[in-house]
């Protein structure tokens, strides 16, 4: 039977960062809707999306969060990165700013995520023909700061589902290890061999 939509193991709520323009709401259309459309109003504030996956025989829930890129936006979109266990930093490979910009946004989290939050960072717009961002450039600030890289396009969906993917079994794999960990503590905290256990059972 199959389950129902309302269940899930796991519910992991995930960013979407980087400056306006460099693809944020196709690529999460893309992921969601399986849906690219050229045209589309820029986000105003913050918006988000649900889409459940399968990973190694767990479902998953994603709340993915699309936040505007402007500066007078920033302020409003801080508070979303509070509850985020996963950050997508994105640029525009056409667009070098954006780029550039990408250690900006790398401060943002710093300030007002998790320090545990997992991070990937991907190169957007990578089947432009005008293109001046390399792949060898976006791999070696991935290596810097120590995150997996992704060079996709929403258009035509390279690596759109293999991002999800990464950043969403990274943050499960992390939960596990965190709650195996748990358990292993609530062992060394037992009471010692022999001694006598207290109540009526």
């Amino acid at each position: 039977m199959a389950r129902s939509s309302t269940q899930y193991d796991y519910l992991i709520k995930l960013l979407i960062i980087g400056d306006s323009g460099v693809g944020k709401t196709c690529f999460l259309l893309r992921f969601s809707d399986d849906n690219f459309t050229a045209s589309h109003l820029t986000t105003i504030g913050i918006d988000f999306k649900l889409k459940t996956i399968d990973i190694e025989g767990k479902t998953i829930k994603l709340q993915i969060w699309d936040t505007a890129g402007q500066e007078r936006f920033r302020t409003i979109t801080q508070t979303y990165y509070k509850g985020a266990m996963g950050i997508i930093l994105a640029y525009d490979c056409t667009e070098e700013k954006s780029f550039n910009n990408i250690r900006n946004w790398v401060q943002q989290i710093k300030m007002h995520a998790n320090e545990n939050v997992a991070k990937v960072l991907i190169g957007n717009k990578c089947d432009r023909p005008d293109k001046k961002i390399s792949t060898e450039q976006g791999q070696a600030l991935a290596n810097e700061l120590g995150i997996q890289f992704f060079e996709t396009s929403a258009k035509t969906n390279i690596n759109v589902n293999e991002t999800f993917l990464h950043i969403a079994k990274e943050i499960k794999d992390k939960r596990l290890g965190e709650a195996a960990g748990a358990a292993n503590s609530v062992k060394v905290t037992k009471a010692p061999a022999g001694t006598k256990k207290k109540g009526c059972c």
